[in-house]
C-alpha cells in the first residue's frame, strides 16, 4: 500500500533519489522516454539568456512536460517533482560533457578558479506550479593536466553538469563551498522541504 504523501519524482538522477529518500520523502519515478509517446525536453540555451533564466525556465518545461506524461498515462494525480542544475562560469553555461575532450576543456576553465551551482526545484500541483531556484558558490584548486586527465578517465564527470560531482572523487578539487551542497549534489534539501510543505505533501 502506497503512503499518502507519495509523489511523482521526474528525473532519471540517482543523486535526487537518495536525497529524497534523505529526507523521508516517499516518491514514484514519473520517467519521460519509458514508452510511446516519448516526450523531451530541449535543454539549449537560447541565444543571451543568463544562467539563472536558462535554469528557471528547463525546469519549467521539465515540469510541464511531467504532467503532460502524467494526464497521457492516465496515472493518479499526484504533486510531481523536477529540478534541473547548471554550472556557470564567468556568466557562461556549462552543461554535460559531449564528450571526453569537451569534459577536459570544461575542467580546464574550473581549475584555480570559483564558478555558479545553479539548482531549480519546480513541485507541480494540478496547474499550479511553484519553484525554487538556490545558487552556490564553489572553488576549484588548481589543476594539472594529468590530474584533469585522469579524472576524466573514471568516467565521473561524463554525464554531469560543469563536468564533475561534489559527491565523488571531484571533491578533493573543491577547496570552499559557499550555500547548499545538496543543491550542488542536484537538489537543495532544504529548500525542496519547504516547497513540499507548500504544496501540502506532510514532512
Amino acid at each position: 500500500m502506497l503512503p499518502n504523501n507519495i509523489i511523482y519524482l521526474a528525473s532519471k538522477s540517482p543523486r535526487r533519489r537518495e536525497l529524497l529518500k534523505q529526507i523521508g520523502v516517499h516518491y514514484e519515478l514519473l520517467m519521460m522516454r519509458e514508452q510511446a509517446p516519448r516526450i523531451d525536453v530541449d535543454e539549449t540555451p537560447l541565444p543571451h539568456e543568463t544562467a539563472h533564466t536558462y535554469v528557471e525556465r528547463i525546469v519549467r518545461l521539465k515540469s510541464d512536460m511531467a504532467l503532460q506524461v502524467m494526464r497521457q498515462r492516465r496515472l493518479p494525480v499526484r504533486p510531481i517533482l523536477t529540478a534541473d542544475t547548471t554550472v556557470t562560469l564567468d556568466g557562461n553555461i556549462l552543461g554535460k560533457p559531449v564528450d571526453k575532450a569537451d569534459a577536459i576543456r570544461m575542467l580546464t576553465k574550473l581549475s584555480g578558479e570559483s564558478h555558479q551551482v545553479l539548482t531549480a526545484v519546480a513541485v507541480a500541483v494540478g496547474d499550479e506550479v511553484k519553484q525554487v531556484l538556490t545558487t552556490s558558490f564553489v572553488t576549484f584548486a588548481p589543476l594539472d593536466e594529468g590530474e584533469i586527465r585522469r579524472y576524466v578517465e573514471t568516467g565521473e564527470p561524463m554525464d554531469k553538469a560543469g563536468a564533475y560531482a561534489v559527491q565523488g572523487i571531484a571533491a578533493k578539487f573543491i577547496s570552499k563551498l559557499s550555500g547548499s551542497y545538496s543543491g550542488v549534489m542536484g537538489l537543495p534539501l532544504y529548500e525542496t522541504a519547504t516547497l513540499l510543505r507548500q504544496c501540502g505533501v506532510p514532512l
